[in-house]
This record gives C-alpha cells, structure tokens and sequence, in this order.
C-alpha cells in the first residue's frame, strides 16, 4: 500500500501545530502525539514513551527525532525507534499533509484500535 492508495483521516490544520512542537489526537485507542518540524515534516507516533510513560508531545523536537520530556530518551519520529543506547519503540502512525491540512493514515489508526 503507498500514499496514494491509502485512506486518509483530517485531523486540523498544519499551522496549529508549533514548528519543533507537536498536537495530542485522542483517539479511542489512545493519544496520537502529531509533531511538525522546523523544516514542516509531520510525524505522529503513540503519545507515550515505552521507558516511563512519558508524554512525548511534550518532549523536545530535534531534527527528526524527539526527546523524552521525562528520563530524555530520544526517538526517530520517522520510525518509533529508540537511538542511542536505549532499545524500544513506539508505534508510528503514517501521516500526509495536503493543502495545509494534516492527515494521518486510516489504517493505521484501525490497527491502533485492534489491540
């Protein structure tokens, strides 16, 4: 499956997300933290970090990763995975930006609820 044949959820508008922030989407199968870039890529991955629990919207933006805000684990946005010497992930959801607006994958999201 490739982006141009998945299914696609709106979910607001690119400009509210803060550059290197992020947005919490509650879902009913848990938070979503969508993060935007400096340079405008969007990601989103479960809004908790595996060590702690810790809230990763309200981590540090760097570049293409984002820092726990609780124990400073640090987190490929692009694919869940822990860097450095810590080992973990989180589960990412694909997004899409069209016209200003922010998209996340539908299928991903019915995965999410399937657990």
């Amino acid at each position: 499956m490739n982006a141009e044949t998945r299914s696609w959820v709106e979910i607001g508008e690119l400009a509210d997300i803060p550059k290197e922030g992020a947005r919490v989407v509650k879902t009913s199968a848990g938070c979503i933290a969508v993060f935007r870039t400096a340079d405008d890529k969007v990601f989103a991955m479960d809004d908790r970090c595996p060590h702690k629990g810790g809230p990763l919207s309200q981590g540090i933006v760097h570049g293409t990763s984002v820092t726990c805000p609780l124990h400073n684990w640090v987190f490929d946005l692009a694919t869940g995975l822990a860097k450095g010497a810590d080992e973990g992930s989180v589960t990412v959801t694909a997004t899409r930006v069209e016209n200003g607006k922010v998209l996340l994958a539908a299928d991903d999201l019915a995965r999410r609820q399937a657990r």
